[in-house]
């Protein structure tokens, strides 16, 4: 995930601690250079195409990739949006026009940010979900920026991983696969053949992760109750999830999850809720 997401170091609810208290008055700012070209298409034209990539990343939310105006390749129309914040300032919104298309509020920029924030101006970002497509170097890229302090490991483990749900055994391992991901709880990995697989109902629910792949999703039905979308599973993974190809995994935040006959906690995300 990311360093200011989640349980990252510079969340709102971090998992680790410093050795010194860490009170910003609003939201910590960390502005960061990227080494990789950037590029983004709109109805197949370039409308960026930068090696002057920078990262900002902001306290709650995921990392977003700022470049220099100049780098961009189209005109930009004006836009009544504008938000204020405390920590960037004047936030100013401009749209995109590509041939007879036009994509409204697609750019922002810092026309004065304050002095701490100064390292802003001149800059532009792009909201991701409007452009068609992403590309690092010649690489196509999903979800949104990666994080470069993000990392993924996965690990075999013999431990025995039972999942429960309303007192319910539903999965019970000694082939489980452990997913650490920074910000992110571990998830829990499992052979299909140790899940009650006949429990299972495909959904038409897909995500993309950024670093992971897209992820398909199945309801899982049990003592005549349906949980919408308990279940994922990446079958064509990205590499970071090669290990994990069309295993399943149980939101741990809205299961039973017991490891070696022990209860665990269930963890506190986003996600815990259906």
């Amino acid at each position: 995930m990311s360093l200011t997401v989640g349980r990252g170091p510079f969340g709102k609810d971090p998992a680790g601690r410093f050795n010194v208290e860490i009170k910003p008055p609003g939201a910590l700012l960390f502005w960061d250079p990227v080494d990789y070209r950037v590029r983004a298409l709109l109805g197949g034209k370039t409308v960026l195409d930068s090696r002057r990539v920078m990262m900002l990343h902001e306290t709650g939310r995921l990392p977003v990739w700022h470049f220099p105006e100049e780098d961009l390749q189209v005109d930009l129309e004006p836009s009544s949006k504008v938000i204020s914040t405390p920590e960037k300032g004047e936030i100013r919104y401009r749209s995109v026009r590509v041939g007879e298309r036009v994509v409204p509020d697609a750019v922002w920029s810092y026309p004065d940010p304050p002095e701490e924030a100064s390292f802003l101006a001149g800059y532009v970002a792009l909201e991701w979900e409007a452009f068609d497509e992403w590309f690092v170097e010649d690489e196509q890229a999903f979800g949104h920026p990666r994080d470069p302090y993000s990392r993924i490991d996965v690990w075999k483990t013999t431990r025995n991983v039972r999942v429960l749900v309303d007192d319910e055994a539903v999965a019970d391992s000694r082939r489980a696969k452990i997913l650490f991901e920074t910000g992110l709880p571990p998830r829990y990995y499992l052979p299909p053949e140790d899940v009650r697989t006949e429990l299972l109902a495909p959904s038409s629910k897909k995500t993309r992760c950024a670093y992971k792949g897209s992820a398909s999703y199945w309801h899982l039905d049990v003592g005549g109750r349906r949980h919408n979308n308990l279940v994922w599973a990446y079958p064509d993974p990205q590499h970071d999830a090669e290990p994990v190809r069309d295993y399943l995994c149980f939101f741990n935040e809205r299961v039973d999850l017991e490891i070696d006959g022990e209860l665990s906690e269930r963890p506190r995300t986003q996600w815990s809720r259906g």
